[in-house]
């Protein structure tokens, strides 16, 4: 039975409920590409690939690991004490917050935005603490909104700096040694260890159901951590490195990753493959977009490509024999070669509509084509390649290293991808549930309810919403940072993700508040400067997607404290 101080404000349980499916859409496309972004782009996983992936690990992230009690004031933005005696006032107030997160969050992903989504409902709760007249907590403390602008700076520089120092180890220690890819056999073992035990350490301190590390203690986490450690660097040696030397030195293109159970049965010269894949070659080209072009390393060609010329105290570029006959009267060195034919990637009008557009609509296959226009627009968009004369520029500037090597990484960065995505699942669920929970429980208790269990049924809702959002309408932001910032490899995209996880760990350890987002993009350009280039880093983008978290605080606040102000204070008859 509702009671009756909160019955009569079922529309605003309602439209809140609304808002709330659209903020963990928000949430998920905006949010969970962060995890798979680098991966995608540097076409260790396929949108569809990563899209499955990430609503299996949001949801188990959600589920598993994310009940705790809901703190609707997300960490003391606002007083409530301001509510007290008026149910109906706060649930008016969370729902205008929910929406103005929805709006912010829907519309900062079309734009291509990453923003953070803790600071986006952060934003949301200080509009209605404005229209409420609600104190609100400007000083430094945890959670307040001077230490939510200091994060601006301080999440990319942390991040950056950790993202620098791995890529730098795995630069120097393999891929420009003499023999890259031996080294990179002999170390890849230590670095899949290195990622389980920095991952088992995040989610032992960072599970939102887990103790504190001073109540776990410090022995069994040490314990726990290198457990994983040795676990991992036995599994890389007993079953990853026979699977490497059957795809790779071999050359056997039939084994596909499902193959490393095998372990040393790989090694016999015609080993027991189930399901053997089809096809030529076993390692794809890392470094190619969808039009079969490859842009890194173009600049060190050029200064590498060189020849002395006796008639010239500067070095001049070396004259390529012509592929095709000249014309008479030709000078050899002025003819271009006749340009390839460029790769085309079918977007998912031309794949799915084009087809059948001519087909009348009493024909179900043109009802078919529509379905599969709507279920797979998201993840059949080239989101590796960028079309653009400047951003290729940038790629040209970026090194470019051996395929083999790059392969070798991309395990560690798949795991890396789905651990983020899992942790970003338990954490960030309760942006989106917060102010649902508020006015969900305010309403069926009939008084303000600031704190309650959260309901596991919230959390597989809002699971399911969260990697929906990304396989819908997650592209616009994995475009953004991916490709579009520097040219990414498996090798970078692994350093990207692992530093991110670090930077995340340690600012929560301190007290700093961090966003996922930030942190990632911060990586990014810490991985990019590691090419010793600043031609290598797409400046522009970086200005881009800083004017979004700038832009956040006001625009969510707006959103929120206009819808506020004005329910608070309409007539009525």
């Amino acid at each position: 039975m509702i009671p009756l101080a909160t019955a009569k404000y079922d529309w605003i349980l309602a439209i809140t409920t609304i808002a709330f499916v659209l903020s963990s859409f928000g949430n998920g496309a905006n949010d969970v590409a962060n995890a798979y972004a680098t991966s995608v782009a540097a076409r260790t996983l396929n949108m569809a690939t990563a899209g499955v992936l990430a609503i299996f690990t949001e949801f188990i992230g959600a589920v598993a690991m994310g009940k705790r009690v809901t703190d609707t004031i997300k960490n003391g933005i606002i007083d409530i004490n301001r509510y007290n005696g008026k149910p109906g006032a706060l649930m008016l107030a969370m729902g205008c917050a929910e929406i103005g997160s929805a709006s912010w969050l829907i519309f900062a992903t079309k734009m291509g935005w990453p923003v953070s989504t803790t600071q986006t409902i952060v934003g949301s709760l200080i509009g209605v603490g404005f229209a409420s007249q609600s104190d609100i907590n400007w000083a430094w403390s945890e959670g307040s909104v001077s230490q939510v602008a200091a994060s601006w700076g301080i999440a990319p520089l942390v991040a950056g700096g950790f993202s620098a120092i791995i890529f730098g180890t795995v630069k120097y220690s393999v891929l420009e040694r003499a023999d890259p890819f031996l080294w990179g056999m002999r170390l890849i073992p230590w670095y899949l260890a290195l990622t389980g035990a920095i991952l088992a350490l995040f989610i032992v301190i960072e599970a939102p159901t887990a103790p504190s590390l001073e109540e776990f203690g410090g022995g069994k986490a040490a314990g726990i951590i290198l457990g994983v450690f040795f676990g991992c660097l036995l599994i890389g040696y007993v079953f990853f490195i026979p699977y490497f030397k059957r795809r790779i030195v071999h050359n056997d293109a039939r084994v596909r990753f499902y193959h490393i159970p095998l372990g040393p049965l790989l090694l016999k010269p015609n080993p027991p493959l189930y399901f053997p894949g089809k096809g030529e070659v076993s390692v794809i080209n890392y470094y190619e977009d969808a039009y079969g072009e490859v842009r890194a390393g173009q600049a060190d060609a050029a200064k590498e490509n060189v020849t002395s010329n006796a008639d010239s105290i500067m070095p001049t570029p070396e004259i390529k024999a012509m592929s095709d006959p000249a014309k008479f009267g030709d000078d050899e060195e002025k003819v271009a070669p006749v340009p390839q034919p460029r790769k085309k990637h079918l977007e998912p009008t031309e794949r799915f509509i084009d087809p059948v557009r001519e087909l009348s609509w009493v024909n179900p296959q043109k009802a078919y084509g529509y379905l599969k226009y709507i279920l797979f627009q998201g993840v059949t968009r080239d989101v590796v390649s960028h079309d653009s004369p400047e951003l290729r520029a940038i790629h040209a500037r970026a090194h470019r290293y051996d395929d083999r090597v790059e392969h070798l990484w991309t395990y560690c960065q798949v795991v890396s991808a789905m651990m983020m995505s899992i942790a970003h699942g338990s954490n960030d669920v309760a942006n989106a549930v917060g102010p649902w929970a508020a006015v969900y429980s305010t309403y069926h208790a009939g008084v303000v309810e600031t704190k309650s269990p959260t309901p596991t049924w919230f959390l597989v809702v809002a699971g399911l919403l969260l990697g929906l959002g990304f396989w819908f309408f997650g592209y616009h932001i994995v475009r953004a940072l991916g490709n579009k910032i520097t040219q990414m490899s498996p090798t970078r995209g692994f350093s990207v993700e692992l530093g991110a996880a670090i930077s995340v760990l340690l600012a929560s350890r301190l007290g700093l508040p961090v966003s996922t987002t930030q942190c990632l993009t911060g990586a990014s350009l810490g991985v990019a400067l590691m090419n010793y280039d600043l031609g290598a880093v797409n400046w522009k983008q970086l200005c881009f997607i800083f004017g979004g978290w700038v832009l956040t605080l006001p625009c969510a606040g707006l959103v929120s404290g206009l819808l506020c102000v004005m329910a608070l204070n309409a007539p009525h008859l």
